[in-house]
């Protein structure tokens, strides 16, 4: 194709990515095939001689654009039509306006985003277009993607010269990973909105199974035996069951994750990199600077900041007592040390080990960006915003700090450390979502009791309340 495509007059090569470029948010092609591999292919070109840089990278600029403004358009005039269609009453008012709400909150970063991920570049614009962004707002948000993606693609491609192949392959496999990682993110808030809902997953659970034939016969079967038994058990070994059986499923959980991850970040490409960033630090490692990286290791470790973490909790949980008798409410309040015990236990499973003094763990990483994060989340949740935000900001300062220092010792590569980080950040969002869920409907089904849950009506207040015949 190659050796075709180099005998072509260049202004036909011009034309043909110009046109591909276009097509793929346009007439949604970029859901098949993505256009990384022709801008790729057009910087090599520019390489080859066969056609000039600056001209290919002005006419993939204007491509793009002109390509995303069509979408833009054809969401504004088949918006309305798409969402009364079957499709679209399938999806549901509700989904809609949500998925509305979220444009709106985040507008031109979502489509500055959005350029940089396969698929969704092709469905944003059409998305903005049908909520009724005003294109003064998208045209410049989305004219910055367009001219950050292009040009990378294309320089990228000039850069890499013979081993643009290579290039592309890895970028396509990096793409790919950064779709899956929204995927993973999606299935993160679905599974913490689904625990804020089901506070008690165990049972929850066991409800659902109760209704499975063979499980329903063993019920009709041996139901007294069941009652008599849970009259035996008692209210507080009944919550202690629960509870244990809660923390059994978010360990499965949790190693699910953690080898789901592992999968992403190895097939992403990034492992590649793992031995040319280790060879960069240890080109630029010193005593003194090597020094403070071991004393920034042992001042953050792990079973250090689960305690600051366990004390905090505590603290907070006897000031505020807003929780419940179930597992969301425990592992939100005072018992937010919890997950991370069972994330520890699920790094000492898959984690890489380390013959290392400071690791009690060997994933270190997950360990503590999980607890800065939880840390943060404590302190600004009921915090104004300054709090809020500087406890944010020095979670981020803290583990960029513990992973940097670890890949500069050498005691994480790359890959590891990305995929560890991952691992706490998800698993602390998992709570976060979960509490918040918990909380919103606490809310609305009891908005003036301060927390407490609402007292049931007794009989003879309700044969009171009855109107008399």
């Amino acid at each position: 194709m190659l050796a075709v495509v180099q005998e072509l007059p260049p202004l036909l090569v011009y034309l043909a990515a110009a046109l591909l470029v276009a097509l793929e948010t346009a007439l949604l092609v970029g859901l098949v095939m993505p256009a990384e591999a022709t801008l790729l292919l057009v910087g090599f070109l520019a390489y080859t001689g066969l056609l000039q840089l600056g001209p290919a990278l002005l006419v993939a600029i204007l491509a793009a654009a002109v390509g995303d403004t069509l979408a833009f358009r054809s969401g504004r005039r088949h918006g309305p039509r798409l969402r009364a269609s079957r499709w679209g009453s399938r999806v549901g008012p509700a989904r809609w306006r949500r998925a509305d709400a979220m444009l709106g909150r985040l507008g031109g970063r979502a489509v500055l985003a959005a350029r940089w991920v396969a698929f969704a570049r092709t469905l944003v614009p059409r998305l903005a277009g049908s909520a009724g962004m005003p294109y003064r707002r998208f045209a410049p948000w989305n004219l910055a993607g367009v001219v950050s993606w292009v040009g990378g693609s294309v320089l990228a491609g000039y850069l890499a010269g013979e081993s643009y192949e290579t290039v592309s392959r890895y970028l396509g496999r990096a793409t790919g990973a950064v779709l899956l990682l929204i995927v993973f993110v999606v299935a993160i808030v679905v599974v913490g909105r689904w625990l804020g809902r089901n506070p008690d997953p165990a049972r929850a659970l066991l409800a659902r199974a109760a209704a499975l034939p063979p499980v329903r016969w063993l019920i009709r079967r041996y139901g007294v035996l069941f009652f008599v038994l849970s009259m035996h058990v008692g209210p507080h070994w009944t919550l202690l069951i629960n509870l244990v059986a809660g923390l059994a499923l978010l360990f499965v959980v949790g190693l699910a994750l953690a080898w789901l991850l592992d999968l992403l970040v190895t097939h992403s490409g990034l492992a590649v990199l793992d031995s040319a960033i280790a060879e960069w630090f240890a080109a630029r490692r010193t005593d003194q600077v090597a020094e403070l990286a071991y004393l920034a290791i042992a001042a953050l470790r792990g079973p250090l900041l689960i305690l600051v973490v366990a004390v905090v909790a505590a603290l907070l949980g006897w000031r505020n007592r807003p929780w419940r008798a179930d597992l969301v409410s425990v592992l939100g309040t005072a018992g937010a040390f919890v997950p991370l015990v069972v994330l520890a236990l699920v790094a000492d499973v898959t984690g890489p080990t380390r013959d290392s003094p400071m690791t009690l763990f060997p994933a270190q990483n997950a360990v503590v960006a999980a607890s800065l994060c939880t840390l943060a989340w404590l302190i600004g949740r009921n915090s104004r915003w300054p709090v809020a935000v500087a406890a944010w900001t020095v979670a981020a300062v803290g583990m960029v700090t513990v992973a940097g220092a670890r890949l500069y010792v050498g005691w994480s590569s790359a890959s590891e450390t990305v995929t560890s980080m991952l691992l706490g950040v998800l698993w602390t969002a998992v709570f976060m979502v979960a509490w918040a869920t918990r909380d919103r409907a606490v809310r609305v089904v009891d908005p003036g009791s301060g927390g407490a849950p609402p007292a049931e009506p007794s009989g003879r207040a309700v044969e009171a309340g009855r109107p008399k015949p």
